[in-house]
């Protein structure tokens, strides 16, 4: 029997917005992003608890690789301090190719804008799946139409 390991991807992403106006979006209002970018994410709806405050669970439909998918998550870490928060994937599609799932996000203030590192952390079911790096680009092209929303807001 193989023995199953965690593992992880990550990147970062520089912002124009403040490290504090992205983080409040994740944090306390993703249930915006479906309005931000609809044509990827359908709806975020909480089930239980309060935006912004851990143990809270939130449903996220989205379209991954061109399908309609669905993850209900738990927020699992809030640390305001420093805009981190961490997001464990209880429900959906995702579970479908890994035993585990978590997204972990920190915004950093840089310069006159921030730097956003998203870690995927994931257990695979199977040894032949893929590393979910389409996600991870989902986040990615997520994280840049936030900040341009935010940064033209602003203007």
């Amino acid at each position: 029997m193989a023995c199953s390991q965690l593992q992880k991807i990550e990147t970062n992403v520089h912002l124009k917005a403040s490290a504090q106006q992205f983080y409040d979006v994740f944090c306390n209002r993703p249930h915006h992003i479906a309005n931000i970018l609809p044509q990827k994410i359908q709806s975020v709806q909480i089930h239980k608890g309060e935006w912004g405050t851990e143990g809270s669970i939130i449903s996220w439909n989205y379209t991954l690789d061109g399908k309609k998918v669905v993850a209900k998550e738990v927020v699992e870490g809030i640390d305001k301090e420093n805009c981190k928060v961490s997001f464990k994937v209880l429900e959906g599609d995702l579970l479908g190719l890994y035993k585990s799932f978590k997204l972990n996000l920190q915004v950093t203030p840089k310069g006159n804008g921030s730097v956003v590192q998203w870690t995927l952390v994931f257990e695979k079911q199977e040894n032949h799946i893929p590393d979910p790096h389409t996600l991870l680009q989902l986040v990615v092209e997520m994280s840049k139409n936030i900040d341009s929303y935010l940064t033209q807001e602003n203007n």
